[in-house]
């Protein structure tokens, strides 16, 4: 679905892995109308569900949840009314959907609608309203309850931000209550208890049988203050520099788990955090912004522009609960745009790594949204060094693409360096990742599978690739990894054999 124009310049900046604020603007805006999109079909096909998986009374709560949605959006970030300055009428109902989600203001509907954890909350509902999913229907109206009645919390969230007064009823999950960007609670009864919540004069009051009333005072931003032991408030980090919006470390989330494509088969799963834990990623973002610099101010930029949530992982196999391992695993998903998920980061220059390449499997993904840049199928037969099985063509797309963005940090930082070692250390991945994308674009050039435009963006990650050269790391750490992928690649054959490529 194409919504909007990519430009010569946008195409060219992200052919480079770079992108300026305008191309970054221009992305952030086509996801954001992209999401209220998908909300809109979420809304659709809860109108047209059959009886036997969503009932009259779960549709009749969405359209509640969707109206205090729009009361919610009318209220401007202060607290005060915004509807008369956007220019833009409201109508109470699920029929109305916020208008232009990026610019000068973000109501609180919008930041919980825009937040990147409702994506997968979406694709989720999506997959259970669809008629032709199979599946005992009274197993698929139980999830879908549950789903849905994400969407009431998202709904008072929404509104307590705004300074509404208003009562609902909303149903745990699992014995837990979670208010996105508040906090969760848990509830007195296991299961999927239901609690009343009022919301009067700037605090909430959560009222469940067999319990003492729980009252909860929203903070700014992230993060709600209770006495109650039951409550447990949402955590965000400082703003990644002076003057940004704090940034939300999620570990609250009921959406947060990331298990889809092979691209995740080796993730860990999500984690909440204890107070060791969040103080090792409190040290390490603190110091990520400077991480990021002697790459140039271009990559903290963007990541200013494009992350919006981090989204905590349990260390991996090969890494260490202290943090100090070197085994760390992240990701990004499609329909998260703006969230990356990560195990606690070792160190802050391995962390601003990290998100160099993950955002930049975001920006592809992003631009993939807005033009085709390929036709090519999905069948799994290209060597890709950075993976030990054959890849699609739009794996390998990908993997090239934050590789490429790899190597231009690396470089960037080698030739910052102030000292040889951690010069050594830089242009010792710097040859790594340039030597894996050297290995990875002729099979990216060669193919007819490319659109214009997809060809117009391969040949800026060749021409970028090509321009690393005129300042090469040391000969012998380039040998050393040319070697490696020489190594990799006789195996890749040994294993998978010569039906497929390792060259083309």
């Amino acid at each position: 679905m194409i919504l909007s124009e990519v430009s010569d310049q946008a195409l060219a900046e992200l052919g480079r892995t770079e992108g300026g604020p305008d191309t970054l603007a221009h992305l952030v805006r086509d996801q954001d109308t992209r999401r209220l999109l998908v909300l809109r079909t979420v809304l659709d096909a809860v109108d047209g569900a059959d009886e036997s998986v969503c009932p009259a009374v779960a549709r009749a709560r969405v359209r509640e949840d969707w109206a205090l949605l729009v009361e919610s959006d009318r209220v401007g970030p202060a607290g005060g009314r915004a509807a008369a300055a956007s220019g833009a009428e409201h109508t109470q109902g699920p029929a109305t959907r916020p208008h232009d989600p990026v610019g000068p203001r973000r109501s609180p509907a919008r930041d919980r609608l825009l937040y990147p954890l409702l994506g997968p909350w979406a694709k989720r509902c999506l997959s259970g309203l669809n008629a032709e999913r199979r599946g005992p229907a009274q197993e698929r109206a139980r999830e879908l309850a549950r789903d849905l009645a994400h969407f009431s919390t998202v709904a008072a969230a929404a509104a307590a931000r705004a300074g509404l007064s208003f009562t609902v009823r909303l149903t745990a999950r699992n014995g837990v209550i979670a208010l996105p960007s508040l906090g969760t609670l848990h509830t007195a009864e296991g299961g999927d208890a239901v609690v009343d919540v009022l919301c009067r004069q700037g605090r909430l009051t959560i009222r469940q049988s067999g319990a003492l009333d729980v009252v909860v005072y929203p903070e700014t931003g992230v993060g709600a203050w209770s006495g109650s032991l039951a409550w447990t408030p949402a955590y965000a980090l400082p703003g990644l520099v002076g003057g940004a919006a704090p940034m939300p470390l999620d570990d609250l989330d009921p959406y947060r788990t990331v298990r889809e494509g092979s691209r995740h088969e080796t993730m860990s799963g999500p984690v909440t955090l204890d107070e060791a834990e969040r103080k090792r990623w409190v040290q390490a973002w603190a110091g990520t912004a400077e991480a990021l610099r002697p790459a140039g101010e271009g990559r903290l930029a963007e990541a200013v522009a494009l992350l919006r949530c981090l989204v905590p992982l349990a260390v991996p196999p090969g890494g260490s609960a202290d943090g100090r391992g070197t085994g760390s695993c992240s990701a990004t998903r499609r329909e998260a745009f703006g969230a990356l998920l990560s195990s606690t980061p070792p160190t802050p220059t391995l962390f601003a790594a990290t998100l160099v390449h993950e955002l930049n499997h975001a920006k592809l993904a992003a631009l993939s949204d807005m033009a085709t840049l390929h036709r090519a199928g999905p069948r799994e037969r290209y060597f890709a060094p950075w993976r030990p099985d054959p890849r699609p063509f739009d794996g390998l797309l990908q993997g090239a693409y934050s590789h490429l963005a790899l190597a231009d940090f690396h470089q960037r930082v080698a030739l910052a360096a102030t000292n040889a070692a951690d010069g050594e250390a830089a242009w010792t991945l710097h040859a790594r990742y340039h030597a894996q994308v050297g290995a990875a674009l002729p099979a990216l050039v060669a193919t007819s599978e490319l659109t214009s435009v997809g060809r117009r963006f391969v040949d800026g990650m060749v021409a970028t690739y090509e321009r690393m050269t005129d300042q090469p790391a040391p000969h012998r750490l380039v040998a050393r990894a040319e070697a490696y992928i020489r190594a990799a690649r006789d195996l890749w054959v040994q294993r998978h054999g010569p039906g497929l490529s390792s060259t083309e």
